[in-house]
């Protein structure tokens, strides 16, 4: 590879190029449609990335957060729907499941009691938002879940052929 930038504020697209340790060329050669040109341009924020491109990168630098940030971001669309989802460590994710998990369960039955009539009403509503709200803590997690999943397998630590092998089990 050749030198690093010493461009400050790189944006995440150019920055996963350099920890994957791949020149622009490099990069463009692998990932064969996009040119070393639309790169910079990419990096340098004078284009805007298609889907099909971020998925690309994404593979070849082995970042699968790219789909996420891009999603959560720069999509109309999901920038209205998908949350950001922050890369963490499994013991962490775990962690959090097991929280929201234990909080879920002790609101368990409140929300059996709010939804039993097919209505909220006004006296329920702050105590359905604030379920709703862990509801949408438990999705994260479950995000972060894939996401620490896809990472690990793009950085080779989880052989994805063995994974699908058991899935299908």
């Amino acid at each position: 590879m050749g030198r690093k930038s010493t461009k400050e504020n790189k944006n995440i697209y150019h920055i996963s190029r350099e920890e994957a340790n791949l020149s622009r060329e490099a990069a463009a050669e692998q990932m064969e449609f996009i040119s070393s040109d639309r790169i910079e341009k990419i990096e340098n924020e004078t284009s805007v990335p298609h889907p099909d491109e971020i998925l690309a990168m994404a593979q070849c630098y082995k970042n699968p957060s790219l789909c996420n940030y891009y999603c959560s971001h720069e999509c109309p669309i999901g920038q209205e729907y998908v949350p950001e989802v922050i890369a963490k460590d499994l013991s962490v994710i775990t962690l959090e499941m097991l929280s929201t998990l234990n909080t879920l369960s002790r609101e368990k039955d409140r929300l059996i009691d709010i939804a039993a009539d097919g209505q909220i009403t006004d006296d329920e509503i702050p105590d359905f938002l604030e379920i709703k709200d862990h509801l949408e803590k438990m999705s994260l997690s479950i995000e972060s879940l894939k996401l620490w999943v896809e990472q690990t397998i793009a950085s080779g630590k989880i052989d994805k052929e063995m994974l699908k092998k058991n899935r299908a089990s």
